[in-house]
């Protein structure tokens, strides 16, 4: 595994190994959590990823992302679906000029239809391209999922004096009014979730467990044992 940024021309004409490119978003998550929280979750999963397969690259991670739904709390920065969709599709159409297969690593669930229209339209156009994501099966956002996650990853960034529970009404219940009008609308402080109690180790075992069905599937997938996108 090496990482594309570091890596010389020379080096990535000889590699012959699968790119993979973290996408995350810059959002709020809450007053303990860092804007950059999903895009952090991404290069670790996408690195973790690469590990296990020869020859693969890790691009820059695109730090922006589809984040309307966290308009009004300040630092949250959204460049919508269209112009998400245009980005990844470009890149993957230059990317696949050198690498023979490009899989997308998402980390916000926002980006989902985008990244999914785009890589579909890779995919469309002849090009060897993939989309994947963590299922960590926890709360919604900034909760004790993303929480113990960040815990794991990165804890100097974890502000611990300001942890503090959101609106903890389940998610299928919260959506219409969500789609509505916003996460500021059910919860003024932007947690979806109770990040209470969140420990680094049980961020550890959500990131392996994750990576461990991701990695078998895009397995079967680069030795072309099934050919979904």
């Amino acid at each position: 595994m090496s990482e594309l940024a570091a890596a010389t021309s020379p080096e990535l004409a000889r590699s012959g190994g699968v790119l993979l490119v973290p996408v995350g978003s810059t959002e709020q998550h809450g007053p303990h959590l860092p804007l950059g929280t999903d895009t952090l979750v991404a290069e670790a999963v996408a690195r973790r990823l690469a590990a296990g397969l020869p020859g693969a690259v890790v691009a820059p991670a695109l730090p922006y992302g589809s984040s309307g739904e966290h308009a009004g709390f300040a630092g949250t920065v959204s460049i919508g679906q269209e112009a998400l969709e245009a980005v990844v599709v470009e890149l993957g159409r230059s990317a696949s000029a050198t690498f023979p297969a490009v899989v997308v690593v998402s980390g916000h669930g926002g980006n989902a239809a985008p990244l999914r229209r785009a890589v579909g339209r890779l995919v469309a156009e002849g090009r060897r391209a993939r989309l994947v994501a963590p299922a960590f099966h926890g709360d919604a956002h900034a909760g004790r999922t993303e929480t113990a996650l960040l815990l794991a990853l990165a804890p100097s960034l974890v502000r611990s004096e300001q942890v503090a529970a959101g609106v903890t009404t389940s998610l299928p219940e919260l959506l219409p009014e969500l789609r509505r009008s916003g996460v500021a609308a059910v919860s003024p402080n932007g947690v979806l979730g109770d990040p209470r109690g969140a420990t680094a180790e049980e961020g550890h075992a959500l990131l392996e467990a994750a990576v461990a069905g991701l990695a078998a599937d895009l397995r079967a997938w680069l030795d072309g044992q099934e050919v979904a996108p």
